[in-house]
């Protein structure tokens, strides 16, 4: 698998992800999903981690069509005034398609977030995740890679209904 950031050609693939995740969420897509996906992409301190399966990318190159996105990420550096003005971040819509779990692309594309975020010098990396399944889970998964919920409280205030 190449991991890599997500280009632009990744929107459709992207998209398929997306609605994996959703649930009962609406998504975006069309033209006014490709214009959020182009937004997204260009957001300054925003990155789109992405694993497509490397066979497939070369073939895609080749035909100069986008190859399938496996697993994503999304992660937001963002500045700060506290903690001698060092960024934090935030991860938000990890994603692997059901057809590649169980390989390891989710802590793959989940590493190269956190190694960027620590690159950009954040002094921490922040995120939330249901509170579903009780053999651990997405919970268990992300404990896997150092996070913990002994210090802080995740809390959210909704517009829009949490999905399910």
């Amino acid at each position: 698998m190449l991991i890599r950031l997500a280009r632009e050609t990744d929107y459709a693939f992207a998209v398929e992800l997306y609605a994996e995740f959703g649930g009962a969420v609406p998504g975006i897509s069309g033209e006014e999903g490709l214009a959020q996906w182009r937004t997204l992409l260009a957001h300054p301190g925003t990155s789109v981690v992405v694993a497509v399966d490397q066979e497939s990318e070369a073939k895609a190159v080749a035909r100069q069509i986008c190859a399938p996105v496996c697993a994503i990420v999304t992660l937001h550096v963002l500045p700060n005034m506290t903690y001698l003005g060092r960024p934090y971040a935030l991860i938000e819509n990890v994603i692997t398609s059901q057809e590649y779990r169980g390989q390891g692309l989710g802590r793959q594309v989940m590493e190269r977030a956190i190694d960027m975020a620590w690159e950009a010098n954040a002094y921490k990396i922040m995120l939330l995740t249901g509170k579903g399944r009780k053999d651990g889970g997405a919970k268990g998964f992300y404990e896997s890679l150092g996070f913990s919920d002994e210090d802080k409280y995740g809390m959210t205030l909704r517009k829009l209904p949490a999905r399910k």
